[in-house]
């Protein structure tokens, strides 16, 4: 089988998606089929066992797009199958172009997040399915739609996010939950070495991601002002970074919040495993790669219960969930967590073996079945 998987972020770009793509062009080479990636990317990426093709993000918008849907398109007539994980209206214009099936890998719900960036709404992602919006909305709504249709099969990380695009018009013989892999851990130093190599001294909480509106870090901050000697290390960029660090200066935490900027996915992992809990504070989310890369790595997760993160982290089993945009909740969270001894070892012992059965060879064996259906 040849696979062409385009992405829109590729290492060294942080997040769940970046690291995504490249892991399963490496699980399907190993299984003995042709891989080829197309993305877009700041500058040349780094040099595969197989082609990666970049447009470059220096491109205006509208160029860019048109390159992207242009370059898919001609590799796809090498290929058997596309497989995408974002920028999905272009991958589906150039499949379509191409005569070759589509298979998505929904993780958002790009209207939606148009439709914030552009300014045309302000609240969460439940909230948008409710809204009529005006003309605007209801053009990227049709996008979305058109976009998804084309798509042999659609599978989402969490069937919270599945339940949605059913509720799109999608057919739901053609929508699949397949959540994000537990990764495969390098091997790590124990906890309290690894703690003196990172320079992590005392209660420490971790936030790996994309720095953007969605993850409500300010709400974090909220709460970390009004819990006293606890830390909080913040591994990722992002477009808020400047405005999250004035924000923490803001609230005296200066001294207490460390911006560590992009990191690769072994340092992210050692950092799960150094600190006592990772911290999740976000407006909405889908199925977070770093929620499953907490637990896999043995660190518990305090998180809020927004979209699909209930169903990997369970309140009071692996983790701790509180409502979202609540800075009292989530002190307290944090407080519990620290200070009932029983509790946290409770929430430690449990928090790996409840990634043990999403395991990578078992989430992309079944993807793997899902692109040969598609071919077929």
């Amino acid at each position: 089988m040849r696979v062409l998987i385009v992405s829109g972020i590729w290492p060294p770009d942080v997040g769940g998606p970046a690291s995504h793509a490249p892991e399963l062009a490496e699980f399907l080479r190993s299984r003995g089929h042709a891989v080829e990636a197309a993305i877009t990317a700041d500058a040349s990426p780094a040099a595969e066992h197989y082609a990666v093709r970049a447009v470059s993000r220096r491109l205006p918008v509208g160029v860019r797009h048109v390159a992207v849907a242009t370059l898919v398109a001609r590799r796809a007539r090498a290929a058997d199958v596309v497989y995408v994980t974002s920028m999905i209206g272009r991958a589906a214009l150039g499949a379509a172009l191409a005569r070759r099936p589509l298979v998505v890998k929904l993780t958002a719900d790009e209207a939606y997040e148009r439709a914030r960036r552009r300014g045309l709404f302000a609240g969460d992602l439940d909230a948008f399915q409710r809204h009529r919006g005006g003309l605007r909305v209801a053009l990227l709504r049709r996008a979305r739609d058109l976009a998804l249709r084309r798509a042999a099969h659609v599978f989402c990380p969490s069937a919270y996010l599945a339940g949605l695009a059913v509720s799109w018009g999608l057919p739901a013989e053609r929508v699949s939950v397949l959540p994000n892999p537990a990764p495969s851990l390098p091997e790590l130093p124990p906890r309290q070495e690894l703690r003196r190599r990172l320079g992590v001294d005392g209660p420490t909480l971790v936030f790996a991601g994309r720095l953007t509106a969605a993850k409500a870090l300010p709400v974090a901050f909220a709460a970390l002002a009004s819990t006293e000697g606890v830390c909080l290390l913040v591994a990722g960029d992002g477009p808020d970074r400047q405005a999250l660090e004035l924000e923490a200066e803001r609230l005296g935490l200066a001294g207490r919040v460390r911006f560590l900027g992009a990191q690769p996915r072994e340092r992210v992992l050692a950092l799960f495993r150094a600190a006592d809990a990772a911290l999740l504070s976000s407006a909405w989310e889908n199925f977070p790669h770093t929620v499953v890369e907490a637990l896999a790595a043995g660190t518990p997760v305090i998180a809020t219960r927004v979209g699909g993160v209930p169903e990997v982290v369970h309140d009071g089993e692996n983790g701790l969930l509180v409502p979202a945009g609540d800075p009292e909740a989530l002190a307290a969270a944090i407080r519990r967590f620290l200070h009932e001894p029983e509790l946290r070892a409770r929430l430690v012992a449990a928090a790996k073996p409840s990634v043990e059965a999403i395991s990578r060879d078992a989430i992309y064996g079944r993807l793997e079945a899902i692109l040969a259906e598609a071919v077929r």
